[in-house]
């Protein structure tokens, strides 16, 4: 059975784009810098995450998406994820450092007019270099 999705309907076009153009690009610099160096710390790691989930909101206003499922007759907040100690031993291996990179480049992208699409779609996607996180 697929997740229902509850939908949030995303600000107006122009308003999202003057947001951009205005605010969202030098945030979305700002915030997955913080993003990376709470993660590199045990204390910090579930703050930067938050922050990692919203930061397509935070360049474009686009609204954080949420998924429910059934199980066992209850629902279930998200989406059914890999198990803690795979997650957790990839992001100490791989995560931490594979999403540095992944968010400076998914950031030159952004800065850069023609690289625009592909980091929208890469900052979409952090969450799942980070942590192997299902969206």
């Amino acid at each position: 059975m697929e997740p229902d999705t509850i939908r949030v309907r995303p600000p107006n076009l122009l308003l999202r784009v003057v947001w951009f153009i205005l605010v969202g690009w030098w945030l979305t610099g700002i915030l997955s810098a913080a993003a990376w160096a709470l993660n590199a710390t045990i204390i910090g790691l579930p703050i930067g995450l938050w922050i990692i989930n919203r930061l397509p909101f935070a360049a474009t206003l686009r609204p954080v998406e949420s998924f429910y499922r059934v199980e066992s007759g209850n629902v279930v907040s998200g989406v059914r994820q890999r198990p803690f100690l795979i997650r957790a031993i990839y992001f100490i291996l791989i995560g931490w450092w594979l999403s540095g990179l992944w968010m400076a480049l998914a950031y030159a992208f952004l800065v850069s007019i023609i690289g625009m699409p592909l980091a929208f779609w890469m900052y979409g996607r952090i969450g799942a270099v980070t942590t192997l996180f299902r969206a």
